[in-house]
């Protein structure tokens, strides 16, 4: 071991001390609005269901109007990989998962639909007989991974409507048991902070009505409105909405369809890749980059439905925006029919699965202090860990693989993944 250097300072620890207390409130701030992300599971899909076609077998009855779907205009692994342009590699792999994805866990996240999509002539007695529904789903085991209703929203004419149709749905679940972990909510055509404060205000008054923790009860906000986006002092109005929603907002879902509307988009390009589109989910990214709420994609109207030639296109748009959503980081979407199930996790497995091999070794190597072409940083290595983190949890991939690639337990994995920049110890960097 060589001659130690020695080591000279010129400032007393007070000056450290002393910038330390001026920025204490910075400090909390930061942990305060920037958690980082939750580190639970996100569904790769929400799939709205109008209240009154919900019944007790709508999950299984999407499932296998999926696999009917694929036998009919899809029926193996070629078909299948010809129709969305798979490599060869992926074909097999990718078609076996999706179809027993369909068989296990056909809907990763189910929101029961009491705004534009209800049609319903008795919304009260909806509101009870889902509550229900939902309850014994979950006793049963049918349930899919995340539950809840789709409100109406905060604006006059359907205000109060709205609250008591949530009332009686959350008062309906306290009464069969209690509130699901799976439970969501999700406030829809948010146009001003003031209409997610009085989002909060209401959940508020529940948990203390039946004396539940507070902020037992979070929301999902819905980006419909150009308003949402751009405030009328030329602020990301978005952001103040996160911060409105103190602390209970889950996450900020693009719809596609009345944004687009809102802005004077003609009907046949209101579309989720369209520039008006991109812009306002890039504005809701960065609003939400940090803060633990996050983004999903909206959906497409285009159904495969019909002769299998027209099948086909609507399956391989439906393939293409969601692969294109991946890559920008939007790792969920709308699916609003059975049909879309099928290409919305043919175009997940593969975007997992055609990347995994590289990610892991990289993440591998990084771990291990290892060299090799790409010089990776822990933030990369955070993004990493998330990206195969993200795979396993919708089936992409398989734990046995992940560990076997990057030699990582998956609490290694989690640990990699869950650390905000900075907090990484000195073994992980």
């Amino acid at each position: 071991m060589g001659q130690q250097e020695k080591v000279a300072t010129s400032l007393a620890g007070a000056v450290s001390e002393g910038i330390s207390a001026s920025l204490a409130s910075v400090d909390a701030e930061l942990e305060r609005r920037y958690p980082g992300d939750p580190g639970t599971r996100q569904p790769v899909h929400t799939v709205y269901v109008p209240a009154e076609q919900f019944d007790a077998d709508t999950i299984r009855t999407w499932g296998d109007q999926a696999i009917a779907m694929l036998d009919e205009h899809a029926p193996d692994a070629a078909s299948f990989a010809s129709v969305l342009g798979l490599s060869d590699d992926l074909a097999e792999p990718v078609y076996t998962r999706v179809r027993a994805k369909l068989e296990r866990e056909p809907i990763e996240d189910l929101r029961i639909d009491f705004e534009d999509g209800y049609k319903g002539a008795d919304e009260d007695q909806d509101a009870a007989r889902t509550a229900r529904l939902v309850a014994e789903a979950y006793k049963n085991g049918t349930a899919a991974p995340y539950m809840g209703i789709r409100m109406k929203c905060m604006e006059a004419p359907v205000r109060d409507r709205g609250i008591r149709t949530l009332d009686i749905f959350l008062s309906g679940l306290m009464e069969a048991g209690g509130l699901p972990d799976g439970l969501v909510l999700t406030l829809p055509k948010v146009t001003y902070p003031e209409q997610v404060t009085a989002m909060v205000r209401l959940l508020e008054a529940f948990e203390k009505a039946h004396g539940l923790e507070a902020g037992r009860l979070g929301f999902e906000i819905q980006i419909e409105t150009s308003q949402s986006i751009l405030g009328p002092n030329g602020t990301a109005a978005v952001a103040t909405m996160i911060e409105a929603a103190e602390g209970r907002a889950t996450g900020l879902h693009y719809g596609t369809f009345d944004y687009s509307a809102c802005l004077g988009v003609s009907a046949a390009y209101q579309a989720s890749d369209h520039p008006a589109a991109d812009y306002a989910k890039a504005v809701m990214q960065v609003a939400a980059a940090g803060t633990g709420v996050r983004v999903s994609d909206g959906s497409t109207n285009v159904l495969p439905i019909g002769p299998t030639a027209k099948v086909h296109d609507a399956m391989r748009l439906h393939f293409g925006l969601t692969r294109r959503a991946l890559a920008r980081a939007y790792y969920q979407g709308w699916d609003m029919h059975p049909g879309h199930i099928p290409t919305r996790y043919a175009a997940v497995f593969a975007f997992y699965r055609e990347g995994f091999e590289a990610a892991a070794k990289r993440l591998a190597a990084y771990a291990n202090h290892a060299s090799g072409d790409v010089m990776d940083e822990p933030a990369t290595a955070k993004a990493l860990a998330g990206y195969l983190l993200r795979g396993l949890d919708c089936g992409a991939l398989d734990a046995g693989e992940v560990t076997r690639l990057t030699g990582l337990t998956l609490a290694r994995l989690q640990g990699f993944a869950g650390p905000r920049r900075g907090d990484l110890t000195p073994q992980d960097r």
